[in-house]
C-alpha cells in the first residue's frame, strides 16, 4: 500500500483478472553431431549458445555442405547431419539448432606466410576450426590507389604509403598523423609536401578465402599496420568481437608481436606477380585440417550440453550417431539429456544402417525410456551429390530417419497440434525405405516401441507408428508425452509470478484461476477428453492440497488433473449378418 502524505486525488492501477498462460512452443529443434566446420564446445567452461537456424542455407554458412567426412579412417563417411539438417526444413521444420560434435585427435589447417625467425618474427594464415574443410586457399592481393595531400592528411593511422618508381618502391608509415619510413619507424619523420610530390600511393590488402567447399570469404581495404583500423589481424582474428564473424568466418591470420607492417607486406608478397590489372596477388594453400577420430558419447555428452540451457528447444536428435561404434552409448546420452529435471524435451533415436527386424527388436531391447521415441529404418532419398556423368558418386543414398521424423513433428504441430500423434504423416523426399516392412513385421515390432516407417500401396510412404520407447503402460504414445511436456513448460514458465507471493487464499485463487483458464482453452481447442470441462481436467489448491508443514516450509501445492486424448492406433469396425426382417 503507497502512502498518502498530502490530500490529494491519487489514481492507481489494479488487476481484477488472474493471470494468463502463454503456451509453450513445441517444435524447435536441437541436432547434435560431426559438421563439415563450424564453431564447437570446446569444454565444460564453455558458454556460447550455437545459433538459431531457419533454413538449411544457414546452416551451410556457418557448418558447410554435404560433403563427406574423413572420420577415423581414410574412406570417406556420409554427412548424415547435413542430410537430416536438408530433411528437416523439407519435412516442414521451421527452427533449428545444431551443436557440432569433434572427434579426438581433429587438427585445423595452417599455411605459413613468415615461416623464419622466432615465434614472434612469424606470420600464418590458419582454419579457425578443425576439420579437413580448412584445407582451402588464401588469395591476397595489393591494392595501389593514387593519394593527394588531402588524401594522406585524412588517412587513419597505420596507412602504408608507397612513393617512388616502381623499380625503387620506398614505403612509409603514418605514426601519431606523422610519416615515417616502413623499414625504420624510429627514423626522422618525413615532410608530408614531400611525399606528396613523388607520386604517393597508398596501399592496402585484399584477399578472396575459400574453404575445401568452396565457400568463400572476401574482404578489402585492411592494413598491414596493427594500429590501423582496418589492420588485417583484426579483420580475420582468431576470436573476432562480432557474433556473426565468429559463427562464419572460417580463415584467421596469426601475426607475431615483432612482425612490422613492412615485413608483413614483404611476406605476403613474396615471389608475387602482376594480375591483369596489374596489383600484385599471390595464393596460399591451407593445409593439416582432419576430421579427427570417430566421435565418442562423451564427445556428444560435451555438444548436448551446449543446447541444455536453450529453454525453447523441445526435440533433440543426434542423426547418424547409429552409425558409430558407441551409438548405444550416445543413446544414452540423449535419454539422460531428455530427462534431465525441467527439459520438458523428447529424444528421437535412429536404428542402424541395414538393419534387419530382429536387429532392430534387439536394438530396442536396450532401451526403456518415457521421454524418447526409436524409428526404423533408414530413409532412401537422392543424393544432393550426384552429377551427371560421375558414376563414382552414388545417385541414392540411405540417411538415417531422425532428421524427417523431428520435421514431420514440427509438421503435425503446426497443422494440427502437438496433442495430435505424428504418425499416418508421408514422409516427403523418401524413393523408398531401406527395409520394406511388412505388416507381420510391425506387428512384432510395434508392441515393443519400434515406430515403422513403411510403403503402404496407394498412400505412399509413411510414418506408421507413434509409440515411446517406454514399457509403462500409462506412457505409450508420443503425443501423450509431448502433449505432457507441452502443459508442463507452459504451466512451469506462466506461473513464475507467483514465487514468493503471501502463500494465502488470495494466491490459491488465483493460482486457480489461472491454471483454469489455461486449460479451458486446451479442451476448447480440441486437445483434451470430455463433454464437459468437470471431465476434461481439474485443478486444486486450497487446504486440501496443503498441510500446515507445507505453508511453514514456503510450499505451495497445487493438484492438476487432465483427461488427454489418446490416438486411435487400432480401429476397429465390427460386422455382423443380420436378417431382413429385423427390428431395430
Amino acid at each position: 500500500m503507497p502512502e498518502y502524505l498530502a490530500p490529494g486525488v491519487y489514481v492507481e492501477e489494479t488487476s481484477f483478472r488472474a493471470k494468463s498462460i502463454e503456451g509453450v512452443g513445441t517444435s524447435t529443434t536441437a541436432f547434435v553431431g560431426p559438421t563439415r566446420k563450424g564453431p564447437y564446445r570446446v569444454d565444460e567452461e564453455s558458454r556460447e549458445p550455437p545459433e538459431l537456424l531457419t533454413s538449411y542455407g544457414d546452416f551451410e554458412r556457418i557448418y558447410g555442405g554435404f560433403g563427406d567426412l574423413s572420420i577415423g579412417a581414410d574412406v570417406p563417411r556420409a554427412n548424415y547431419l547435413a542430410h537430416a539438417v536438408r530433411a528437416y526444413f523439407n519435412e516442414g521444420g521451421s527452427r533449428l539448432y545444431v551443436s557440432r560434435v569433434v572427434g579426438s585427435g581433429a587438427t585445423t589447417a595452417a599455411v605459413g606466410v613468415i615461416t623464419t625467425g622466432t615465434a614472434d618474427e612469424k606470420a600464418s594464415f590458419v582454419s579457425r576450426f578443425p576439420g579437413a574443410c580448412g584445407n582451402g586457399q588464401v588469395t591476397v592481393r595489393e591494392m595501389v590507389l593514387p593519394a593527394s595531400a588531402t588524401t594522406m592528411a585524412s588517412s587513419p593511422a597505420g596507412t602504408l604509403l608507397r612513393t617512388g618508381p616502381a623499380e625503387a618502391t620506398v614505403h612509409h608509415v603514418k605514426v601519431n598523423d606523422e610519416w615515417h619510413p616502413a623499414e625504420n619507424l624510429g627514423a626522422a619523420a618525413v615532410d608530408a609536401g614531400t611525399l606528396a610530390s613523388a607520386n604517393p600511393r597508398i596501399v592496402t590488402l585484399a584477399l578472396i578465402a575459400s574453404d575445401a567447399d568452396g565457400q568463400e570469404l572476401a574482404g578489402e581495404g585492411m592494413g598491414f599496420d596493427r594500429t590501423h583500423p582496418r589492420w588485417v589481424g583484426h579483420v580475420l582474428a582468431t576470436m573476432p568481437s562480432r557474433r556473426s564473424d565468429q559463427v562464419l568466418n572460417m580463415f584467421a591470420i596469426n601475426v607475431g608481436g615483432n612482425v612490422s607492417a613492412i615485413a608483413l607486406r614483404n611476406g605476403l608478397f613474396a615471389g608475387a606477380t602482376a594480375n591483369a590489372q596489374g596489383d600484385l596477388e599471390r595464393s596460399f594453400a591451407l593445409a593439416g585440417g582432419t576430421d579427427g577420430g570417430e566421435p565418442a558419447a562423451a564427445d556428444y555428452a560435451l555438444a548436448l550440453g551446449e543446447i541444455a540451457a536453450l529453454e525453447d528447444v523441445s526435440i533433440v536428435a543426434a542423426p547418424g550417431a547409429a552409425a558409430y561404434t558407441e551409438a548405444q552409448a550416445i543413446n544414452g546420452a540423449l535419454i539422460a539429456h531428455a530427462e534431465a529435471r525441467r527439459a520438458y524435451r523428447i529424444a528421437v533415436l535412429d536404428t542402424p544402417h541395414e538393419l534387419t527386424p530382429g536387429g532392430a527388436r534387439t536394438v530396442k531391447s536396450v532401451i526403456d525410456s518415457k521421454y524418447a521415441a526409436l524409428y526404423y529404418p533408414w530413409v532412401v532419398v537422392s543424393n544432393p551429390l550426384a552429377r551427371p556423368g560421375r558414376d563414382d558418386i552414388p545417385r541414392e543414398i540411405a540417411l538415417p530417419p531422425s532428421g524427417f521424423i523431428c520435421g514431420i513433428y514440427a509438421r503435425n504441430d503446426t497443422q494440427r497440434g502437438v496433442y495430435k500423434a505424428p504418425a499416418n504423416e508421408v514422409v516427403r523426399g523418401a524413393l523408398r525405405f531401406e527395409i520394406d516392412v511388412n505388416f507381420g513385421q510391425q506387428e512384432m515390432l510395434n508392441p515393443l516401441g519400434v515406430n515403422c516407417l513403411r510403403f503402404l500401396t496407394g498412400r505412399g510412404y509413411r510414418v506408421w507408428g507413434a509409440r515411446l520407447a517406454s514399457s509403462d503402460p500409462e506412457w505409450k504414445y508420443v503425443s501423450d508425452r509431448r502433449y505432457f511436456n507441452y502443459l508442463e513448460a507452459s504451466i512451469d514458465r506462466g506461473t513464475q509470478w507467483a514465487v514468493f507471493e503471501p502463500n494465502g487464499e488470495r494466491l490459491w485463487a488465483n493460482v486457480r484461476q489461472t491454471i483454469s483458464d489455461f486449460l479451458y482453452n486446451e479442451w476448447r481447442n480440441g486437445a483434451l477428453l470430455g463433454t464437459s470441462t468437470e471431465e476434461a481436467y481439474f485443478v486444486r489448491c486450497d487446504r486440501s492440497t496443503m498441510t500446515q508443514n507445507d505453508l511453514d516450509n514456503g510450499r505451495l501445492v497445487c493438484l492438476i488433473g487432465v483427461a488427454i486424448i489418446k490416438p486411435a492406433e487400432f480401429v476397429i469396425f465390427r460386422i455382423g449378418q443380420k436378417t431382413a426382417d429385423a427390428r431395430a
